[in-house]
């Protein structure tokens, strides 16, 4: 098995300093407790229609249509919510940004075996409305490199940096980077900046590699997780064929 990225850190101005040198600091707001709890969850919410208000998408793979990702569910999971909402996670968005923080929007990808990657971007494109925000990857499962964790760069967040026409980082950007794996465990999160670049590969192995994915924003920018999912889907409406983002960084085929 991988050995971990670096070492958690706990949330606090530890933390808050490490994140603003590097762009990204891991921390570990579930024990195994917690974890199994949050499979549970997670197993359930895998069993929704699809024809629900929360959003499922769905993949291409050697082995049939597996589900990519599924958003939009915090309204309607009470246990998700709360996670997502009130818990370390959140405070640990608050201290990150260094101001009080609210959910943006939340993800859950499963790159199942033979899932497809992602190609080298940075989320801040895809952000509608705000300038100060946050994510974290808060492992379901261990996430290794045969199984496609994500790759960072660091101290690359200062700035929007040269897109292709897809909204992914140019390739010739892409080649000057020190890409670095960052295999993390079950329950660990890793927190990372709008303009932290990352990528992920596909997952070659027979294990899934899913995680929930919340981002935040800076409350005094307003309350603006609705406005974002009503926005996304007057520009899914328009685009062409199905998709998964709002750039083109999912690497595999939509159904």
């Amino acid at each position: 098995m991988d050995e971990p990225f670096f070492d958690t850190i706990e949330p606090g101005p530890d933390a808050a300093e490490h994140f603003q040198q590097f762009g990204w600091v891991l921390t570990e707001p579930l024990q195994p407790q917690g974890v199994a709890e949050l499979r549970e969850w997670i197993d359930d919410l895998m069993t929704w229609p699809d024809d629900g208000p929360w959003l499922h998408y769905r993949e291409a793979t050697a082995s049939g249509p597996r589900l990519c990702r599924t958003e939009n569910f915090v309204p309607y999971h009470d246990e998700l919510r709360e996670l997502l909402t009130r818990s370390e996670l959140s405070d640990t968005a608050s201290i990150l940004l260094d101001e009080s923080a609210v959910l943006y929007k939340e993800k859950i990808n499963y790159k199942a075996p033979g899932g497809a990657g992602y190609s080298p971007h940075q989320d801040a494109p895809a952000y509608r409305f705000i300038e100060s925000h946050v994510s974290c990857m808060l492992a379901i499962d261990d996430s290794r490199e045969s199984n496609g964790c994500l790759e960072i760069v660091s101290s690359m967040h200062n700035e929007i940096l040269p897109m292709d026409d897809k909204g992914c980082i140019r390739a010739d950007i892409v080649e000057q980077f020190d890409w670095k794996p960052a295999p993390i465990w079950a329950g660990q999160a890793l927190w990372f900046h709008s303009r932290t670049p990352h990528r992920s590969g596909p997952n070659t192995s027979a294990e899934p590699r899913r995680a929930i994915y919340p981002t935040y924003n800076a409350l005094r920018e307003g309350d603006l997780r609705e406005a974002y999912y009503e926005q996304k889907a007057k520009e899914f409406a328009s685009a062409e064929g199905p998709r998964v983002s709002l750039i083109g960084d999912f690497e595999g085929q939509m159904l």
